[in-house]
């Protein structure tokens, strides 16, 4: 309760209400959030998931390691226990010392595509003809 109380105090501008309170204490001092709020986060996350800024990286390991697809399919009833097991588990790494890297963010081309010319084009078609036998 009393490192719940220190965070609200570095984090919260004014006096937090009773449920930012015991989120706060919920969350240990290692920041991470509570594991229904890291299902929520996870679900909610647009895509592409790296490049949300995530409130722990865990948040983002355990919702690769549930499956972005399995997450967004089905009901919380039959997501979120898998989701929570697997969020234990990475919770429980972490507090062993190991460290998750940060999700590698997805960068666009920086050069556009340069177009064919139409003799490229039409050899292109040719040999796409002669693999297909058309």
């Amino acid at each position: 309760m009393v490192s719940g109380a220190k965070r609200a105090i570095r984090q919260c501008e004014f006096l937090p209400n009773v449920h930012r309170m015991l989120q706060l204490c919920a969350e240990g001092e290692n920041g991470l959030p509570e594991a229904r709020a890291a299902y929520r986060e996870a679900c909610n996350a647009p895509s592409p998931k790296a490049n949300h800024k995530w409130s722990h990286p865990a948040v983002y390991h355990a919702g690769r390691a549930a499956d972005w697809f399995f997450l967004a399919n089905n009901p919380e009833s039959s997501a979120y226990p898998v989701f929570a097991a697997h969020y234990k588990k990475i919770c429980e790494r972490l507090m062993a010392g190991e460290t998750l890297p940060a999700p590698q963010q997805v960068q666009l081309e920086h050069q556009a595509a340069k177009p064919l010319s139409k003799a490229e084009n039409a050899k292109k078609l040719a040999e796409l003809r002669a693999q297909l036998k058309i």
